[in-house]
């Protein structure tokens, strides 16, 4: 009798993927779309930003205006990803869908005015509101709701970046801390498929990046396919990489709890512009806003990071910290293209106190700070695989992994779990936190 119950397990799964393929294709266009229109916008903004530079004097505004709209009409959304998580652990008041519109206007009016933020939680919360939006007009049951907020995630990150297959594992990876479910594997490489597809339709355009380094044969043992010596560096740099992803998620957190202490609330986005403006004069330069990817000016940027001396020694830091305080005081964006430019510019620093090839260790920073702060080390090497090809996945793995370990436990998103602890091998309790402490004797 079993043998024939199993003999149709194959039709009741390919009958359940049909079912859940039908609940994305919806999910996946609307979140595309959106995407694209967010993409759009956001390169009118940066460049109507450099034309015009005294649009920075007004960052002031721009966060009085954010967080007059976040607390008028902003219910629970201003927990951003850390929402969107909580509702796949655990149901609670549900994702409003005007989470989409609100951190969509307000992640432009922090780019056009010179806050320095990313764009994936953008992505992602738009692609959560909207999966939450559908879960209700389908009047579905939570264990296929949870399914369908992580296509939603997936979606958002694979249409931002133009990795489908990184965003369907990012989704998975992200919920909790060494353990993945492979429940909603093919529906996110569907939705994010998908939405890839859709946003690239709309005519948008990912920037391309290469590694003109072609990875060789170890003279002294040529058996070995690697350079033995390269890989030891590598691994050394993917120390550093999880320390600054560690040190990202440290001042970041640090920052948000300082601005608690704050009595007027308007006050918090205006001390965090008036911070991000006095820095930037400091230093000298505007490199460190918006952004990063490019840099009309010829500055520092993500791509000039890939060139011998397209980074300053501390650029990471100074993104680091102007990208802190722009989120920690209440201004939207993602957290992930600032860790690119952080990543990319401390491995062009490494690489030239190493002697290492530059345009390779840009890459292994660019994936590894963020495999590090988000604690997806998968995701972040298939990055790798789709961003710069597959020739050095060696040390893209190594890098990823090793940032991975060093980066703690702690990472950008507070509501991310812990299921395996990093440094100790005995079973603990899953509970979202920041500390490892809660292990079982």
């Amino acid at each position: 009798m079993n043998k024939y119950r199993y003999s149709f397990e194959h039709f009741k799964i390919a009958k359940h993927l049909l079912y859940l393929t039908a609940l994305i294709v919806p999910v996946s266009v609307a979140t595309g779309s959106l995407v694209a229109l967010f993409l759009w916008l956001l390169d009118i903004a940066t460049a109507t930003r450099w034309q015009y530079l005294w649009l920075i004097f007004l960052l002031p505004l721009a966060g009085i205006l954010i967080d007059y709209i976040y607390t008028s009409f902003g219910k629970n959304s201003a927990a951003g990803n850390n929402l969107i998580l909580d509702e796949i652990h655990k149901p609670g008041g549900g994702i409003p869908f005007r989470m989409a519109p609100l951190v969509l206007f307000s992640t432009i009016l922090t780019h056009l005015f010179g806050g320095s933020a990313g764009r994936e939680g953008t992505a992602v919360q738009m692609g959560g509101s909207v999966s939450s939006l559908f879960s209700k007009w389908y009047k579905i049951k939570h264990v296929e709701k949870r399914i369908l907020l992580m296509c939603g995630m997936s979606a958002g990150f694979g249409a931002v970046f133009g990795t489908p297959v990184a965003g369907s594992i990012f989704a998975l990876e992200v919920l909790a801390i060494g353990r993945i479910k492979y429940d909603a594997l093919i529906p996110c490489l569907i939705a994010s498929v998908l939405a890839d597809i859709t946003c690239s339709a709309y005519g948008i355009h990912h920037t391309k990046y290469s590694i003109a380094f072609i990875r060789g044969t170890n003279q002294l043992l040529p058996f070995i396919s690697f350079d033995l010596w390269l890989l030891l560096k590598v691994i050394v740099a993917g120390v550093a990489f999880g320390v600054a992803g560690f040190l990202f998620a440290q001042v970041s957190h640090q920052i948000k709890q300082a601005a608690t202490y704050i009595p007027a609330k308007w006050a918090v986005p205006v001390t965090g512009a008036a911070l991000i403006l006095g820095i930037s004069y400091l230093l000298g330069t505007f490199d460190y806003l918006g952004l990063g990817v490019t840099n009309p000016t010829g500055g520092v940027s993500i791509v000039s990071a890939f060139n011998a001396n397209g980074a300053h020694t501390f650029s990471w830091f100074w993104k680091l910290l102007l990208t802190a305080i722009t989120l920690g005081t209440g201004f939207k964006g993602g957290e992930v293209t600032p860790l690119f430019f952080i990543g990319a510019t401390l491995g062009n620093t490494l690489a030239s106190l190493s002697g290492s090839p530059v345009d390779l260790f840009a890459g292994l920073g660019f994936i590894a700070v963020f495999a590090g702060a988000t604690n997806t080390p998968l995701a972040c090497t298939l990055m790798g695989v789709e961003l710069f090809g597959s020739n050095n996945v060696l040390y893209y793995a190594v890098a990823c992994f090793t940032a991975y370990y060093f980066s703690g436990h702690p990472g950008i998103y507070g509501s991310q779990r812990i299921a395996v602890s990093k440094f100790n091998v005995t079973s603990i309790e899953e509970a979202s936190g920041k500390e490892p402490d809660q292990e079982k004797n």
